[in-house]
């Protein structure tokens, strides 16, 4: 279990220590210290924050794939818009789950994961729907949810500094993020990120 509030955190692992059929393996409060958890222990299902210090949640997922570990990763969000619902999905994640959810919903849909199901808000399918139909579209770029945030804080005028520090990461991974965003939209620099992100419908 990974969250950067502490508070939440114990609340969740109050939650599964009470379950008979967990086991909890171990905690952490940022994305580095859960991959390096998930990589030493292999737990069935890292349970992680969407937005953490160091790696999100999302970056995590990718790095799990990409090494070829047998973790399922479900992934809590205060918030649960449908883009970065698919993209997370996308990505490879098991479960979806929003932090207002009661600890037992949280729980149950724990178990469902370790059972082989994917597991998403009910709020979410019909805007899932449609970004299944938007992203199928030819042309559009799929975003992690991080690119998305980065690519929002640039319309807003935000330095990479400034981002990095809203993100709570590196200025040298705000301008990684960057370089992809500008591959995906074809463009070189910020003014024509943020055109051709409007253009093709990716922020208002």
């Amino acid at each position: 279990m990974a969250d950067d509030h502490p508070l939440y955190r114990e609340a969740v692992v109050r939650a599964v220590r009470s379950r008979a059929e967990f086991e909890l393996i171990g905690q952490a409060g940022d994305g580095r210290a859960a991959l390096d958890t998930i990589r030493e222990s292999s737990p069935d299902i890292a349970v992680l924050d969407v937005q953490m210090p160091s790696l999100g949640g999302v970056e995590v997922v990718r790095a799990v794939a990409r090494d070829g570990l047998s973790t399922r990763v479900v992934l809590l969000s205060a918030h649960l818009e449908a883009d970065t619902v698919y993209a997370a999905v996308a990505e490879g994640v098991r479960a979806y789950l929003s932090k207002s959810w009661p600890a037992e919903r949280i729980c149950d849909a724990l178990v469902a994961v370790a059972r082989g199901e994917v597991v998403l808000p009910e709020e979410v399918q019909t805007g899932l729907a449609e970004a299944i139909r938007s992203h199928a579209q030819p042309g559009r770029p799929t975003l992690s949810p991080r690119e998305q945030e980065v690519l929002g804080l640039i319309a807003q005028g935000l330095s990479a500094p400034a981002i990095a520090e809203r993100l709570h990461v590196s200025p040298a991974t705000v301008k990684t993020h960057l370089k992809t965003l500008y591959e995906k939209l074809g463009v070189s620099d910020r003014a024509a990120a943020v055109a051709e992100a409007m253009r093709r419908g990716l922020i208002e």
